[in-house]
């Protein structure tokens, strides 16, 4: 087998590690709490970064007027289905080997990748302006949404939104669809000479 339909395979398996790793962390830092609160979030599912967060993290939010972190998203559905699907789509194109196909999983995976972040933001979003108007405390003009990307402060917490081994899984395995269709080029040069 050509060198290049074993990247692209190998690549495409890679996303696999999707339902092995999570995807994204929300990190909480604030001097009440010497253990920051955390969440991990999964393609299928919202997790605890240490035992209890999720529940801790809701309890604050109350007083604010946030709604409870959300565990039954209908993303929680579809994302592993498009996973499943792209990872089996990229296996058989892997096994075709034609370079062409090669970019164009590459190219779905990224627009799949942007419009799950924008999904993701858009949640952030909800979650963090979409408040109680009869909360126990509120801040005319404060929102409460984590960052997408990095830290933010939010009152007296420090918010990290940070990509986790999930992410990165997959970054490398669409990578691995570009360098299997330049390694696809030189191997088609060689059949000339």
């Amino acid at each position: 087998m050509r060198h290049s339909k074993i990247i692209m395979i190998v690549g495409s398996l890679m996303l696999f590690s999707l339902f092995i790793f999570p995807l994204w962390n929300i990190t909480l830092e604030a001097p009440q709490y010497p253990e920051p609160l955390g969440m991990d979030i999964w393609i299928n599912k919202v997790t605890d970064g240490n035992p209890n967060d999720i529940k801790n993290i809701n309890l604050m939010n109350h007083y604010i007027g946030m709604r409870d972190v959300p565990v039954d998203l209908k993303e929680f559905k579809i994302f592993p289905i498009v996973i499943l699907v792209m990872a089996v789509l990229g296996v058989l194109i892997g096994i075709i080997g034609k370079r062409k196909l090669f970019l164009f999983w590459g190219f779905t995976m990224i627009v799949l990748g942007i419009v799950g972040m924008y999904d993701f933001y858009l949640w952030l979003y909800d979650y963090g302006h979409n408040l109680n108007p009869h909360a126990a405390i509120k801040i005319p003009g404060q929102g409460y949404m984590p960052p997408l990307f990095g830290a933010k402060s939010i009152l007296n917490f420090n918010a990290i939104s940070l990509p986790k081994a999930g992410a990165y899984f997959m970054i490398v395995g669409i990578t691995f669809s570009f360098i299997a269709f330049f390694q696809a080029k030189k191997e088609n040069k060689k059949l000339y000479y």
